[in-house]
């Protein structure tokens, strides 16, 4: 290639190199998303791939520093952040506008890296929806140990006095699991638990529904085998909504994974009263499950306070837990003894 045109591609390769560095530094050490932190990890690889298509050697050499009539133009906003969420957008702005650039120029000598520079922008685009409006969530989730399932038909008691003396017991996450209710009436309940869980601090996920969830302005949905898709039900509720999926085998969970979910959930770990199944994935496949990801796991099915801390220690961030809570004299008891084991 020309070595004017070499300089356009060793200067964007190094404006997206360090704007890949800024983002992975704020995924890991502001957010403490590591599969965040870990995805774009992978995007530097890919970005170092990319430009060694152009021959490294060649792009160093057409590297002109002090003949760059732009080096020196600056404007007051380019000096300037209000917070770190400026940096990292600012980040993102330098990291898809570089690889539009290497896109556009890589088509003058192989259609094979400007396709590589394209996926690595579209990339880019997912990565700044994921990092900029979900990594506060995903962080209090993987921060969350204990998650409560609130269906009415398992609560001895009110099915939401069941989740205020959840709430008080130390659950960090609840999920409203309702499959029959009419939508006016799942909503109405959406709403009762995000009042709650919004002054608590506590996370609320809606089973199945993201337009429920959007409705309700829930944290989250869970998605199971049969249900819609990650993506399908992201671009329902919206880039904000976590998304987590239920498997129940190491396939299935090698699948989901690619879906990118918020999480994942394996089980049952033990045989559920609450969802009775023939297969038991048990805490041998969540800790297989466990090498493949550093998205936050849920262990589901079965869990009581006695078998608690074991999927702790199989890999699990935290463990979903149905009639061990919502059917105990004492629900405020039961969590706080749950929670405590978890905690450990």
């Amino acid at each position: 290639m020309d070595p004017d045109l070499l300089r356009i591609i060793d200067a964007n390769t190094n404006r997206a190199r360090e704007a890949l560095r800024v983002i992975e530094d704020y995924a890991r050490f502001l957010c403490d998303d590591a599969a965040a932190a870990e995805a774009i990890k992978t995007c530097r690889h890919e970005l170092r791939r990319l430009s060694a298509g152009f021959d490294g050697a060649a792009l160093l050499s057409a590297r002109d520093t002090a003949a760059d009539v732009g080096r020196d133009l600056k404007t007051a906003s380019e000096l300037e952040r209000t917070s770190a969420e400026d940096v990292l957008r600012a980040a993102f702005a330098r990291l898809t506008e570089a690889t539009r650039v290497l896109g556009e120029f890589a088509k003058l000598k192989d259609a094979t890296l400007a396709a590589a520079a394209e996926s690595l922008r579209y990339r880019a685009y997912e990565l700044e929806q994921r990092i900029v409006l979900r990594s506060r969530l995903r962080a209090r989730f993987a921060a969350a140990r204990l998650y409560v399932l609130i269906t009415e038909a398992a609560c001895r008691r009110d099915w939401y006095a069941t989740a205020e003396a959840a709430v008080r017991g130390g659950a960090g996450i609840l999920q409203l699991r309702e499959k029959d209710l009419p939508d006016a009436e799942l909503l109405r309940r959406a709403q009762r638990l995000r009042a709650l869980t919004a002054q608590q601090g506590v996370l609320l996920v809606i089973n199945d529904r993201p337009d429920i969830a959007k409705l309700a302005r829930a944290d989250g949905v869970h998605v199971g085998q049969d249900d819609l898709s990650v993506r399908d039900a992201r671009r329902i509720g919206g880039g904000t909504l976590l998304v987590g999926k239920s498997t129940h085998t190491l396939e299935q969970f090698k699948q989901a994974l690619a879906e990118e979910p918020d999480y994942l959930a394996v089980g049952p770990m033990f045989p559920s009263p609450t969802k009775p199944q023939e297969h038991i994935a048990g805490p041998q496949t969540l800790a297989e499950a466990a090498k493949l990801t550093q998205i936050p796991i849920v262990g589901i099915g079965g869990i009581t306070a006695a078998n608690a801390a074991r999927i702790i220690q199989a890999g699990a961030s935290c463990v979903c837990a149905c009639s061990a809570i919502s059917e105990a004299d004492e629900v405020e008891i039961a969590t706080r003894e749950m929670a405590e084991r978890v905690q450990q």
